[in-house]
């Protein structure tokens, strides 16, 4: 068994999916369920014997030292986060509780279960923490992508909170010999993804006749990467990957986010066209850009591929055209995520 914290989110469910899709072996799922985890997300797995939900923080060790002593996991892997730079930039407090302080309390519980481990156990135990490509900052145009080598530098609360949850991981192999593992990735997009980000929050925006707000001058430049090769990047590390070890992971597609949004209107009007013939590009909206916007992030994916013999499969042209028809074809899913606190986010967020 393995234990998956974060599994209602997006990343988190796309993962826990993916892994029972692959095999048999069961997974033990721990999510708050704040405003971003969902469990629609996991609603197929309702009567799977395979997966056990419960509904809990990474920060109460009570209650993941008895979820370890009770199903002995042989790998804890950390999806837990609270992951938009927006709403971090609002309201700092939370990423900090759970991007450092639940981590910790996750990293000392998962500690104590560890060392009680027999030998060989302890050996084969292996617990995977999900970071981001934020942690490194941001790059100039034309400068190297970022390697594992690359010196953190993030530039916001919530890429400051998760480079320190990094930290932590890092120093409790090296202080307590815990076998870690960290995947740093760049900017997912795919089914289940919250929309508050970039290309669902076009997607969901564009089919209701909604401005589509655009940071800035539309020219942040991100590498994409398609959720389910990120779910497959992360059982080879799982598998191969060595203990202590970073490895980053993304898709080979860096692109301006502006283009990101014409590519999603293109697919629009060819999948789903509106009615009086006009172009769904005609609803961008330039808006104010956010403090501290960073530039460009770009992945260098070479040791993951040299090492553990991974790359992505998807292009950005198969990804995005798989997860606009995703969208286009769950409506409900669509409706129950935007609640009435939904809304008043966007509203008071994209304002201006």
């Amino acid at each position: 068994m393995i234990l998956v914290t974060g599994s209602a989110g997006f990343i988190g469910a796309n993962f826990v999916l993916d892994w029972l899709a692959g095999g048999d072996e069961p997974v033990l799922s721990l999510d708050q369920l704040t405003y971003a985890g969902n469990l629609e997300n996991l609603a197929s797995l309702e009567a799977d014997p395979r997966h056990t939900f419960v509904h809990g923080d990474i920060g109460d060790t009570a209650l993941v030292a008895r979820l370890l002593a009770a199903h002995r996991p042989r790998a804890v892997l950390n999806f837990a986060a609270e992951s938009h730079v927006d709403r971090s930039i609002h309201g700092p407090e939370d990423f900090i509780q759970t991007n450092v302080v639940g981590t910790f309390r996750l990293l000392e519980a998962v500690r104590a279960y560890w060392s009680g481990l027999p030998e060989a156990d302890q050996a084969a135990f292996r617990f995977l923490h999900v970071s981001t490509d934020e942690v490194y900052g941001s790059l100039a145009p034309g400068a190297p992508a970022f390697t594992e080598a690359h010196a953190c530098a993030p530039n916001s609360p919530y890429s400051a909170s998760k480079a320190a949850s990094d930290h932590l991981v890092r120093a409790w192999h090296h202080t307590y010999g815990l076998p870690v593992l960290t995947t740093n990735c760049s900017n997912n997009y795919g089914p289940f993804h919250f929309p508050e980000k970039l290309i669902p929050l076009m997607i969901v925006n564009a089919l209701v006749g909604k401005p589509l707000p655009v940071y800035g001058d539309g020219q942040q430049v991100r590498d994409w990467l398609y959720v389910k090769d990120h779910c497959s990047a992360i059982r080879r590390v799982l598998q191969a990957g060595t203990p202590g070890e970073t490895y980053n992971v993304g898709g080979w597609n860096e692109m301006p986010n502006i283009d990101i949004v014409h590519t999603v209107c293109a697919l629009l009007d060819e999948l789903r066209p509106k009615a009086d013939g006009s172009r769904y590009a005609a609803q961008i909206s330039y808006v104010k850009d956010r403090p501290g916007h960073d530039r460009r992030y770009a992945i260098d994916a070479r040791k993951i591929e040299r090492e553990l013999g991974w790359k992505p499969a998807e292009t950005f042209a198969s990804g995005i055209r798989k997860t606009v028809r995703w969208y286009l074809d769950h409506p409900d899913w669509v409706a129950h995520v935007q609640s009435g606190a939904y809304r008043e986010w966007v509203q008071t967020q994209y304002a201006a």
